[in-house]
């Protein structure tokens, strides 16, 4: 066993009822680290090409890493996987709160679950035991009454559970998976995985306890070192102070806050949603993960409508504020609270289900649909109306029902709309608009996932004018000076795509990208590298193959995305990205040129190793990264 991990897998077989556990070998670890890649390892493994996302062939996975449970900020994350029914393709998503490191003190490093259970059932790890039990009880509840009926039937307050809710169970295809009944792994519909196999939720009691890492001082001192660096951090203690939401102000100054659905970059009544008036308001206190300082977790107590928002439910982050708020056109924090609580209670992504409200609105403001298509008026701005949106998804009722499977698939249903979509691979794109940072134009089309503003760093962190911190950082990389404002040349293709490997290995080792980091985390390269050292004990480990491990995970998600199908095709933006965002600020008038985005996409996939006329991995690429056994 190496230090930091159980050293055991745990695999499921929910059609036949078993279990089996698992020991891998250290250099299995060493290898795919944990989290994306080692689930993705199994899917390539194991799942039947054209496998149905909702079907018992699909393979879904629940990973940690080596580093999960260590006494530093930014470990206690899980990584999913499973063929994504919202893209078709590879599904990936990270979560955090206290779930990851429990599981870990309960023995595991990670669950593969097959097949599909004919009655619904929940996992139950403890002491290193795993069983499967009945959730008929549990069917059809919100994931708070979950929590409130486990506790009681376990006898213990301090287990945790994650969890498909009520919209999974419906095979929603925007449904997250939630723990903690608010910190969600969303984004590419896996909740509707955990509901076709009937798998309503897993659950794990782990005695705390310091788990065995091989230089117990040196993660001290870098604990210590990350507390005392909060401060020295602005953009690390605004999120300490504000939350997440502190960027509102910062995406309006850029141009780059969606609005009336991607339409425009700035929102006339942002400071409404800002982290700062959400602070002096209605938030009142800040949650955090397993061992964390950066404590994050917005919590507000506020009402809407006569309707409660509690601490439980937590509190809306940056993306949720911006796709159910400034994307919809609507100011009122007090029902975007709400919402957000009606979709951690029901189990739904709050980007894709926000953005997904913003077209159908967009829709209704072009005359595309009438009032007899959706049932009530769906106006920008109507708090009302996004609110009662957001709970018809949720029940899969009504109109709600065309929603719930994403914009993309309403479009195709309803037969219109197509031309107001913001989707790539049917995924919405999230609250961080690409017209200001050229590289997101690349990264959105080339995501295996879909369009993801967290698979690399954003432009202005190596334009002219960024920071000390973060050019002394990101020189490590190889970039020894500034890049021009708003380039897409070979050298900024090439910052997109090394940040991307940094970011892939982070999704590996499920470590908090608000902590770690190539450039403005509370934690650079180094220290990254250093982390993982003094943990597993490989003092060789280095920064070059910390980004080899990117780079093996992104190539395992391409590949198996080939096998699904995919190619360059796939790697397209949605044609509403290629016209001229209107309204106020620095991106008025913006265009994105598709011409532009295909060149630098033949630039990206050269410098991946690549196939430039498919967008494939080469098998002599694979084969660098010791993936030859899976493209045979």
């Amino acid at each position: 066993m190496i230090n930091g991990a159980a050293g055991r897998i745990l695999h499921v077989d929910l059609t036949a009822r078993t279990l089996r556990v698992e020991t891998p070998p250290k250099e299995f670890y060493r290898t795919y680290m944990g989290g994306s890649a080692m689930g993705l390892y199994y899917s390539l493994k194991h799942m039947p090409v054209g496998a149905d996302p909702l079907g018992p062939d699909n393979v879904f996975s629940l990973m940690l890493s080596p580093t999960v449970g260590a006494h530093i900020s930014g470990q206690s994350r899980m990584a999913t996987t499973a063929r994504s029914p919202l893209t078709g393709g590879m599904g990936d998503s990270q979560g955090g709160g206290f779930f990851p490191a429990d599981m870990k003190f309960a023995g595991f490093d990670g669950i593969v679950v097959y097949g599909q259970s004919s009655v619904p059932v929940y996992l139950w790890l403890h002491e290193g035991r795993a069983e499967i039990r009945d959730a008929a009880h549990l069917w059809g509840r919100t994931t708070t009454e979950v929590e409130e009926i486990l506790r009681r039937e376990l006898g213990d307050e301090r287990i945790e559970i994650a969890q498909c809710g009520p919209a999974g169970e419906r095979l929603a295809r925007l449904a997250a998976i939630m723990n903690m009944a608010n910190r969600a792994n969303g984004r590419t519909g896996l909740g509707a995985v955990m509901g076709a196999k009937r798998l309503k939720a897993v659950v794990v009691r782990g005695r705390p306890r310091r788990i065995a890492v091989a230089d117990a001082e040196r993660v001290k001192e870098l604990a210590r070192s990350g507390v005392q660096a909060l401060r020295e951090n602005p953009d690390v203690w605004a999120f300490h102070e504000y939350s997440t939401a502190s960027v509102v102000r910062n995406q309006q100054r850029r141009g780059t806050l969606p609005h009336r659905n991607y339409s425009e970059g700035q929102f006339y009544y942002f400071d409404a949603l800002s982290g700062e008036r959400m602070a002096a308001t209605i938030m009142n206190q800040r949650h955090t993960c397993f061992a964390c300082a950066v404590s994050c977790k917005p919590v507000v107590a506020t009402t809407w409508n006569g309707h409660p928002v509690g601490p439980q439910h937590g509190g809306p982050e940056y993306e949720t504020s911006a796709m159910l708020g400034a994307s919809c056109g609507v100011s009122d924090l007090n029902a975007i609270s709400y919402a957000n609580k009606v979709c951690n209670e029901q189990g739904l992504d709050t980007i894709g289900t926000g953005a997904t409200i913003a077209w159908a609105m967009e829709c209704f403001f072009r005359g595309v649909l009438t009032v007899e298509d959706v049932g009530y008026p769906l106006h920008f701005g109507d708090a009302g109306a996004m609110v009662r949106t957001v709970e018809l998804i949720a029940a899969r009722s009504g109109f709600g029902d065309v929603l719930a499977d994403g914009s993309d698939r309403a479009a195709e249903r309803l037969g219109k709309g197509q031309e107001f979509l913001t989707t790539v691979k049917h995924a919405e794109m999230p609250a961080h608009m690409p017209h200001a940072n050229a590289s997101l134009r690349v990264i959105y089309a080339v995501s295996p996932f879909g369009p993801d503003h967290q698979s690399s760093e954003f432009d202005f962190r190596i334009e002219e004018g960024a920071s000390d911190l973060h050019l002394r950082r990101l020189k490590l990389l190889g970039f020894d000076h500034s890049l021009v404002r708003g380039s897409l040349d070979e050298e900024k293709v090439r910052f997109a795509l090394q940040t991307q490997y940094f970011y892939s290995f982070l999704d590996s080792a499920v470590l908090c990208q608000f902590v770690f980091g190539p450039a403005w985390a509370l934690y650079g390269p180094e220290e990254t590298v250093q982390v993982v050292a003094a943990v597993t004990g490989w003092q060789d480990f280095n920064l070059s193959e910390l980004l080899t491990i990117g780079a093996r995970r992104l190539n395992m998600m391409r590949l198996l995305n080939q096998r699904l199908g995919f190619d360059r095709k796939a790697d397209r933006l949605p044609a509403k990205a290629f016209r001229p965002l209107q309204g106020t600020g620095p991106t008025a008038g913006t265009v994105i040129l598709q011409a532009q985005v295909e060149a630098a996409q033949d630039i990206y996939y050269r410098l991946a190793g690549w196939d430039v006329a498919t967008g494939n991995p080469t098998p002599q690429r694979l084969r660098e990264l010791g993936l030859g056994w899976a493209a045979a």
